[in-house]
């Protein structure tokens, strides 16, 4: 199977964080983007966290329960931030996401500014479209 690349499934396009927005902004943002999880990035583009829907739930239903929104992304963002680089394996990542568990990682470069983004449903159409090449070689 030959290697499949990060960078030939990314999402070039996932929602932007940042640490002071307000976690009900960045919700909206979330939601609008039909993503589950993003980049929280600083003003040069690097990557300081990671925003997921689960961190805003509990914010969200204070919120809603208090009505008030006091709370910004770096209140409750993830700072240890698992990534991938753009030119890590697919399959190494599909490895990283039975092990550790997220559904989302950022893709990052060297000197840790976003470029994209890949999930499960990126990593599963990538792999699918591997065996399927590898069926249709057989066959022929």
């Amino acid at each position: 199977m030959e290697s499949l690349l990060v960078s030939d499934y990314m999402n070039l396009h996932p929602v932007k964080l940042t640490p002071d927005m307000p976690v009900a902004e960045a919700v909206e943002a979330l939601l609008a983007s039909h993503q589950t999880g993003g980049p929280v990035q600083d003003p040069f583009g690097k990557v300081v966290g990671f925003l997921s829907e689960q961190d805003c739930l509990k914010q969200m239903i204070e919120s809603s329960y208090y009505r008030e929104q006091v709370c910004r992304v770096k209140d409750v963002m993830q700072t240890v931030v698992a990534a991938v680089k753009p030119w890590s394996s697919v399959l190494e990542v599909a490895q990283r996401l039975i092990n550790e568990r997220p559904r989302i990682f950022p893709v990052i470069d060297d000197d840790e500014k976003l470029v994209g983004t890949i999930n499960r449903a990126a990593v599963l159409r990538a792999i699918d479209k591997q065996l399927q090449s590898g069926y249709n070689q057989k066959a022929s």
